[in-house]
């Protein structure tokens, strides 16, 4: 009953597009409900988070 392992396919591509379609209309989503500057903070606290996992992923101070 064993099976070879086989390779399976690279889905980062697809991943990172479809997180982009989702951020992109809840950012269009905040804008129409709140105006640019609610937008404005979620990308400075998301650029921030971003950094800092890459800080952290890369182990430099």
């Amino acid at each position: 009953m064993s099976r070879p392992v086989q390779p399976v396919e690279d889905y980062t591509k697809t991943c990172l597009a479809m997180a982009f379609v989702n951020l992109l209309w809840v950012f269009v989503l905040i804008f129409v409900l709140w105006g640019l500057p609610p937008v404005m903070v979620l990308s400075v606290i998301l650029n921030a988070g971003i950094n800092k996992l890459d800080n952290i992923r890369n182990h430099r101070p």
